[in-house]
């Protein structure tokens, strides 16, 4: 069993999975909350060339030929990249595989010149709120607070450290990667 990162794009039917079960997700947490049409509305928000080089990318994470999970981020300011669609399939959960999925991002968006993260997370969604406080990342609501009140929570981190000199060409990035080995 060997898990490996392929960066592509929303559109690679591969993705599909990732997308479907997103759209499950956020309609069975909070249905029409934020959107009349649902969770495919906020999926659809942004095109998938948000999530291109050189300002964004997208990645899946594989293992045995099958999609188990991924992310992306997109451009939010000059040194912000603001990431999106964490996820990992159902089944697989607590594993360590969507902090695989995050740390790669970290990496990638790094790699691409960012120095800073930004995310949010839905009120409804307490093992993402673990997750990014667990890895770092600081909370720019109150923790104490209902998190309702909210409804999206925003978190940063800085990742200047895992800056790497500047490269040529970005798009020249291995497009697939052993999850897990050395970057």
């Amino acid at each position: 069993m060997s898990d490996t990162f392929l960066y592509t794009s929303p559109l690679d039917p591969r993705a599909k999975p990732l997308i479907d079960e997103l759209i499950h997700e956020y309609d069975s947490r909070y249905g029409t909350y934020f959107n009349a049409e649902g969770a495919a509305a906020e999926l659809n928000r942004y095109p998938p060339e948000a999530f291109a080089p050189p300002y964004g990318n997208f990645l899946l994470l594989i293992r045995n030929g099958e999609t188990i999970g991924g992310g992306a981020f997109k451009h939010y300011d000059e040194r912000t990249a603001e990431f999106k669609r964490i996820w990992t399939r159902s089944d697989l959960r607590r594993q360590g595989l969507a902090r695989k999925v995050l740390v790669e991002l970290e990496i990638q968006a790094a790699r691409q010149g960012y120095t800073r993260i930004y995310l949010t997370t839905g009120f409804r969604q307490p093992e993402a709120v673990g997750l990014y406080l667990n890895d770092g990342y600081t909370a720019l609501f109150d923790t104490l607070a209902d998190p309702e009140i909210y409804k999206s929570l925003p978190f940063e981190k800085d990742i200047s450290h895992l800056a790497e000199p500047a490269l040529d060409d970005v798009a020249a990035e291995p497009r697939l990667r052993v999850a897990g080995a050395n970057h």
